[in-house]
């Protein structure tokens, strides 16, 4: 079998580590894996990776040490071509020229909504693989990059502690996650942060003063508010002049962490979930799987058919708002 493998999206530690697996589970098979470079528009290109002696095929040495590697060394990008008829076509086409019988594209929403419609135009079988920090994919628990983003933001959160309790401020920090509120739920936990605003907690802004006000009355000195970028205020620039309008007791500064957080040598956890998915992806695919994704569902490897991963957003759950509720009361 000759197997097709592309990073499609933002990058997501991770990423590399998932490559390898793939790449080790392959040629365990006899299967001949090719890199496409730069996602979707990388194929439509043909930009295809060649390894130090010019052979188009990735083998072990191709992926040797990428385990602790950050970033995706095929690269990634977005494509907006490849969201036309034409550009799906031309794809199918490339994809028929090169004679590959399965894709593994991995990536977020974005990426496997295209997998989606590439396979209106072409025959192989698909395999798509969970790459996005954002956690916010239906049909795995947790997404490759997801806990590696969320390591980096609580050492982030933690530094700035340190200047907080120094001046007497709070510290509003934007987190990634536009639609699930998954990195700044875990980072406002783990950092033992006071406060946090995403998509699915909306407080208002009076009430969010009144409980600062509250502990501010208690003597808490120094404040630490973790925001997702998909907040429902607008993120963390606004919420802060909203709460400034509203007689904010704090002095507050606003930290965006921004792509911070998808650079960086993959966690242990991630390191793992990368390479137990790439594996179960080509063995799969070598059992007739096709149109799904490969997933991790209470820690066992799951396929879930394409569109049911991205029918929806994941959202933060009511067992990690009630845990919350507790400890920063």
């Amino acid at each position: 079998m000759r197997i097709g493998v592309l990073c499609s999206g933002g990058d997501a530690p991770g990423m590399n580590a998932c490559i390898r697996g793939i790449v080790r589970a392959a040629n365990e098979k006899q299967d001949e894996v090719i890199g496409i470079c730069h996602g979707y528009q990388g194929l439509l290109d043909e930009d295809f990776y060649v390894d130090q002696y010019g052979s188009p095929f990735m083998d072990r040495g191709s992926v040797s040490g990428l385990a602790r590697v950050g970033g995706t060394i095929l690269h990634s990008s977005r494509c907006p071509r490849f969201q036309t008829e034409e550009g799906l076509k031309d794809a199918s086409n490339v994809l028929r020229k090169r004679k590959i019988d399965a894709l593994l594209p991995i990536g977020g929403n974005g990426t496997l909504s295209g997998a989606i419609e590439l396979q209106n135009f072409w025959t192989g079988r698909i395999v798509g693989l969970p790459g996005t920090i954002d956690n916010d994919l239906l049909g795995t628990d947790l997404t490759i990059g997801f806990s590696t983003a969320v390591q980096t933001a609580v050492d982030a959160v933690d530094k700035l502690y340190d200047t907080a309790g120094s001046h007497d401020l709070m510290f509003i920090v934007e987190v990634m996650g536009r639609h699930c509120g998954d990195v700044a739920m875990f980072t406002a936990l783990a950092s033992g942060a006071e406060i946090v605003s995403t998509a699915e907690i909306a407080k208002p802004i009076p009430e969010m003063v009144e409980h600062l006000k509250k502990i501010k009355a208690l003597g808490k000195k120094s404040v630490m508010m973790i925001v997702s970028e998909g907040d429902s205020h607008g993120g963390a620039y606004l919420l802060q002049e909203k709460l400034k309008e509203a007689d904010n007791p704090y002095d507050s500064r606003v930290v965006v962490l921004g792509h911070i957080l998808r650079g960086g040598s993959p966690c242990p956890i991630d390191r793992m979930l990368a390479a137990e998915l790439g594996v179960f992806a080509v063995r799969s695919l070598h059992e007739g799987a096709n149109g799904v994704m490969a997933g991790r569902i209470r820690e066992e490897p799951a396929l879930t058919p394409l569109p049911e991963c991205i029918i929806d957003h994941r959202r933060v759950t009511e067992k990690m708002k009630q845990l919350l509720k507790v400890v920063a009361s």
